[in-house]
């Protein structure tokens, strides 16, 4: 029997969008006899509920619609436009899944590239946000850096000891707007702390902001949180997006 569109619904065509009903729902006598065999066999959409894999919601699909379809009433015959819109939801939501699947395993693939081509970065300087001051354990002497976006009439940097307390201060005088670094001769009371440094900037009497900037070494790189990052040797672990600049 063919599938004709009537200006009639079949009420369990309507179930079965839903994914909630028997296909036990045809008329009575022999087409209910059928509807019983075809649920006995696996067609009962009432285990529905126990997947949310696609190909399985198909397949259960396709089970309820061939019994469906045996079983309905020659008078009432089913609409063939909704089951074609039914099949092609069914289609969509297959393919979106293949789809997520592949882009997840290529993301992971490309993590991993990532990674091995990081590794050449180890031993390398990098530039990141902070105000820690690096010091060199042979020459005792100090390195940072910082970024104005205005230019100043006049910069000055505040190296502190851990307790908070100036221990020297390094003039830089007139500075164009821009990235820039200072050095810092350590003295002996101060050498094998951990120093920081305080940046202020000023145009005339209008103080400027200024982004503190630590220069460190890469010792390593790893995966956080699915992205690559860098290991630096004072001990901090930054993403690699935000590294400011590679020396």
């Amino acid at each position: 029997m063919s599938i004709s569109a009537t200006s009639g619904t079949n009420p369990a065509l309507n179930n079965l969008g839903g994914f909630g009903a028997s296909a036990a729902t045809a008329p009575a006598g022999k087409a209910a006899a059928k509807a019983g065999k075809a649920a006995a066999s696996g067609a009962d959409a009432s285990s529905l509920g126990g997947t949310t894999s696609a190909e399985d919601q198909s397949n259960r699909f396709l089970k309820l619609l061939v019994a469906q379809m045996s079983n309905q009433d020659p008078l009432n015959p089913m609409d063939s436009a909704q089951v074609t819109s039914q099949m092609a939801q069914i289609s969509t939501v297959q393919g979106v899944q293949t789809l997520n699947k592949t882009v997840s395993g290529l993301d992971t693939q490309f993590t991993q590239l990532q990674t091995m081509q990081g590794a050449a970065l180890v031993g390398h300087d990098v530039v990141t946000e902070g105000n820690s001051l690096r010091v060199d354990d042979e020459s005792h002497k100090g390195d940072g850096g910082f970024e104005i976006t205005n230019p100043a009439t006049s910069v000055s940097v505040d190296i502190l000891n851990p307790a908070g307390t100036t221990i020297g201060t390094v003039k830089l005088g007139p500075q164009d707007a821009g990235r820039h670094s200072f050095d810092f001769d350590v003295p002996v009371s101060a050498q094998g702390q951990a120093l920081t440094f305080k940046v202020n900037a000023m145009n005339n009497a209008t103080p400027l902001e200024a982004l503190s900037l630590s220069v460190n070494t890469i010792d390593a790189v790893s995966n956080m949180n699915g992205k690559l990052a860098v290991e630096l040797d004072n001990g901090k672990r930054v993403a690699y997006d935000a590294v400011w600049a590679f020396l």
